[in-house]
């Protein structure tokens, strides 16, 4: 079936008009996730299983930690699905499971059995489905809003009449107006209140919202029993005013909260929803169409216009562009673009439109390997968010307990007010903010790391980095860079620097050795070279190049480039002390130049290093390499403490020596090696592309190699592990004080809603404050 067809099977909103509502998937169309050529576009391989996949999705209608925990459970019980993480605070699921088990469909029945909807995350879908759950929690807030103000009108006259002011048919007659303006918010307004505590009831779970659909049924019940008989035990006072108000409360506080989610959550949906949906491609006889992204085939030449994005990576073919790469590299300065560069999927072109060949697509591009990190970070759980999800269910028995017992303790003095101390009882207590503590925090910090070019695997790593107390890189494409760096130059009495530099570098760019086109590199990176020209060049591989040059006009005739051999010097001058690498430059008198090269530091490792040290942690180098050169780097970036010669079982044994001393160890680092130090480490960082092994192990990902993201990661998490405990300590500070008032009958339901509204908007709000620019979080850190 064409992705198109699929799609608006599945979406239909994707051809709808603007004014029309978005359904879930039919019971029809979900069958067309079953076909195994659907799989890739919401599924990628599980790495060490045999076959498994790991699907990403979003779930409609979850307001609480215990939804996820009942669209878990109702995962779970599916055989063939090995595991489900859902988090409530990015409306997002990640299910794994086997092809050869169990298919999507079966699995997606059984979310929607337990009373949620269901869709891949599928290009835009989670957006738009997101988008349509905002609109009609809008309408729900707007009907209660509208009715509460005609209710208190009604209201309002029983307050401040005195005793015989109004006449029984009169206040019978307000009575039955409020009563009937009270029905639009029971029957529309609440339903996501009553829909959720029923489908938690029906999975023989306690959910945030059974407190809240009790207080609303019992407020309505005691209501309508004072309007149908004003005599009766219920008949001194109606509450319908009460009722609205707190619906209106409760329903402001969710709308606000879900805007607050979709802030915290920005960075990563603009990383997940990077690429376009189509793209204009350009056929052998120059004509233009305009495809589907999920149409295109490698080779395929592609015009993006600018303000457009990279569907695939790929090769410039004409024009010349900058490019922003900041969500998937770090870099925060535009790129510049030409003919024969490499273009990453996902960047964003800015200034002119270019033509691209297409090399990799979906899965083999570097965009996908982000993208499957940040799902997966967005639904796992730190070890707070959990403990609170267990402690929930507990409190929420409580709660009944509490309201239970202030009903029976109230009742025999007046049943109505009795009633309505329970509802008080009821909402107060409702451990939203407690659930919400935690994981906003974390996604909000997410979000900021995401922002800067720092993958966060695992949400656990934010908290357990706040505690380490030390930091170990490894030296080798962590530290520097997989390129070598001229170190330095010395040159004949009396000759010429800027001449020699010239000269080696026209030879040097006449030679594939990996030597020489680092020397041409450093060279052509320096400014002001003078100009050169080299003729009758001849490389002897293994040895060097020899050709004729002039520098400024000037012949210096035959000039040799390469080993000291090959320059024909004595074996004292082709020693080096450091025992690192040079290339040696002769000309018809003899030596004239040596260029020592060392692996180039990265340029913001001395910062990082110092960073880290300010922070009051020890930064330790374990190194592979040989002493003289893992040295230098160390004494280069200011470390006290370092190893060369380490195997990676070296490596292992002195972390595991380190944490048996009580240090909380991070480790950074790259490539296969590394994966097992990695692995050991309490928080772990791979950095630049790394190796899948690595990537694999690690908490965090520098997709860019900016070492200053650590120091920078490391103040965040400390920053997120403060505003977490504020939050926990906030509703823990919340539910004591207003519990007893609500149990002795000082808190009225409407101001009980407005305080359980309130509570979890303080939370979210105070965890926003973490979405800041991490520069600010950092001085803090």
């Amino acid at each position: 079936m064409p992705a198109a067809t699929l799609d608006t099977r599945l979406n239909p909103s994707l051809s709808a008009g603007p004014s029309q509502r978005m359904p879930l998937p039919t019971d029809d169309a979900l069958p067309l996730l079953d076909q195994p050529a659907e799989w890739d576009r919401f599924s990628t391989a599980v790495e060490g299983s045999s076959g498994a996949l790991a699907s990403s999705l979003v779930v409609e209608g979850m307001t609480c930690a215990a939804c996820a925990l009942s669209v878990e459970a109702a995962l779970r019980n599916v055989p063939g699905v090995d595991l489900a993480e859902v988090s409530a605070a990015s409306g997002r699921a990640r299910v794994v499971w086997r092809p050869d088990a169990v298919l999507p469909s079966a699995w997606m029945q059984a979310v929607r059995r337990a009373g949620y909807g269901i869709v891949p995350a599928i290009d835009h879908a989670g957006v738009t489905l997101r988008r349509a759950q905002s609109r009609k929690m809008l309408w729900r807030w707007l009907v209660a809003g509208l009715c509460m103000m005609q209710v208190m009108m009604y209201a309002y006259p029983a307050y401040v009449a005195l005793p015989g002011d109004l006449s029984l048919e009169l206040e019978t007659l307000l009575r039955w107006a409020s009563w009937v303006l009270s029905l639009p918010v029971l029957l529309f307004s609440c339903g996501p209140f009553f829909r959720d505590a029923w489908t938690d009831l029906l999975q023989r779970r306690i959910g945030m919202d059974l407190p809240v659909a009790l207080a609303i049924l019992i407020t309505f019940a005691v209501s309508t029993a004072g309007t149908f008989d004003p005599q009766g035990t219920f008949g001194r006072e109606v509450y319908f005013d009460s009722l609205t108000m707190f619906v209106f409360f409760l329903l402001t506080g969710r709308w606000l909260e879900v805007r607050l989610r979709e802030r915290t959550a920005g960075a990563l949906e603009s990383v997940l929803n990077r690429l376009p949906q189509a793209v204009t491609r350009i056929g052998a006889d120059g004509s233009t169409e305009r495809v589907a992204v999920r149409q295109l085939l490698r080779g395929d030449r592609l015009r993006v216009r600018p303000g457009e994005a990279f569907p695939a990576d790929g090769v410039l073919l004409q024009g010349a562009t900058d490019v922003d790469e900041a969500l998937l590299t770090g870099e925060s300065a535009a790129q510049p673009r030409q003919v024969g560069d490499a273009v990453i999927a996902g960047s964003l072109n800015l200034s002119g439109s270019v033509e691209m060949r297409v090399d990799r697509l979906g899965a083999d591009t570097r965009l996908s390997g982000i993208v499957g990190l940040m799902q997966q970070a967005s639904v796992s759980k730190p070890r707070l968010a959990r403990l609170a999800d267990r402690i929930a269910p507990y409190f929420l028995l409580v709660v009944l307990l509490c309201a239970g017992g202030a009903l029976a303790f109230w009742w025999p003095q007046d049943p109505g007010h009795a009633w309505m101390v329970a509802v008080a009882v009821l909402v107060v207590t409702c451990p939203c903010a407690l659930s919400l503590a935690t994981p906003t925090a974390m996604l909000a910090s997410a979000g900021a790391l995401a922002r800067r070019g720092v993958l966060v695997r695992d949400l656990q790593g934010l908290e357990t980095l706040a505690g380490v107390t030390m930091v170990v890189f490894d030296k080798t494409g962590t530290l520097t860079e997989d390129r070598m760096a001229v170190r330095s130059v010395s040159v004949r009495p009396g000759a010429d620097l800027a001449v020699a530099c010239a000269a080696a570098t026209v030879l040097a760019g006449h030679s594939l050795h990996p030597l020489s086109r680092a020397l041409a590199a450093q060279a052509q990176d320096g400014a002001n070279l003078l100009p050169s020209t080299a003729s009758a060049v001849q490389e002897q591989p293994g040895r060097g190049v020899l050709g004729q040059v002039a520098v400024a006009g000037a012949e210096l005739g035959l000039v040799r480039l390469g080993s000291a051999e090959h320059c024909g010097l004595a074996p004292a001058r082709a020693a080096n002390v450091d025992d690192e690498p040079e290339v040696h430059l002769a000309d018809g008198q003899g030596w004239l130049a040596t260029f020592t090269l060392g692996q180039a530091v990265r340029a913001d490792a001395q910062a990082a290093v110092q960073a880290l040290q300010g922070k009051g942690l020890r930064v330790v180098m374990l190194s592979g390499d040989r002493e003289a050169p893992a040295q230098r780097i160390a004494k280069a970036l200011g470390m006290d403490e370092w190893q060369s010669g380490c195997t990676p079982q070296d490596k292992l044994a002195w972390l595991r020596r380190r944490q048996a001393a009580g240090e909380r160890v991070a480790m950074v680092g790259d490539g296969i090696n590394d994966a097992p130090v990695l692995a050991a480490a309490d928080v772990a960082f791979a950095v630049g592309a790394s190796a899948p092994l690595a990537r694999s192990q690690a908490d965090f990902v520098l997709p860019g190699g900016q070492l200053m993201a650590v120091a920078q990661s490391l103040a965040l998490s400390r920053s997120t592990l403060r505003v977490v405990r504020q939050n926990l300590g906030w509703a823990a500070l919340y539910n004591l004080s207003c519990v007893p008032l609500a149990v002795v009958g000082w808190l009225p339901a409407w101001l009980a809603g407005l305080g359980m509204a309130g509570s979890s908007l303080v939370v979210l709000a105070n965890a926003l404050r973490l979405a800041r620019p991490i520069d600010a979080a950092q001085e803090k850190g």
